[in-house]
């Protein structure tokens, strides 16, 4: 019997820990098929991801270590999937631990440890303050123009 593992994620600005958690799952088993939460779950969720699920859904079937994706459209179609999708083993890192454990009549639960110090949010994190770092620069940089022009007082 050949193992089918199972996983879930949204996988927005794919990155090498996504990458280093898909080779680790693909390494459980014979097949990896992937959940990639839908724009309307990631809304029910309070998420926004920079792209879209079509382009998520593309980023993740392209890495070598994915046979197969599929859409996440709620929280309850996981044992409907374990169950359409043959899988022997559910998979999720282990910032979830314990929250699938309802799943180990359908399949084995496993929980895999992250990529330390990467995340999306984490990514995003910083963006923003490289963002808004630029901002204040850009800010300061006209604050200091307008003060020299004062300082050359009334042009004739």
């Amino acid at each position: 019997m050949k193992d089918v593992v199972i996983t879930y994620g949204t996988f927005d600005l794919f990155h090498v820990g996504h990458v280093r958690l898909l080779k680790r799952l693909k390494a459980l088993g014979d097949k990896l098929v992937v959940g990639i939460s839908s724009d309307e779950f990631n809304k029910i969720k309070g998420k926004t991801s920079f792209f879209s699920y079509d382009e998520r859904a593309e980023i993740v079937g392209a890495c070598k270590y994915v046979d197969e994706v599929f859409a996440e459209h709620h929280w309850e179609q996981k044992i409907d999937d374990i169950i359409r999708y043959n899988a022997t083993i559910f998979a999720m890192g282990d910032d979830w631990k314990g929250r699938f454990d309802h799943l180990e009549p359908y399949c084995k639960v496993i929980y895999l440890q992250r990529t330390e110090e990467i995340s999306t949010t984490s990514i995003k994190s910083q963006l923003s303050q490289i963002n808004r770092s630029e901002l204040d620069r850009i800010q300061n940089s006209l604050h200091d123009v307008i003060e020299i022009v004062k300082a050359m007082g009334p042009q004739q």
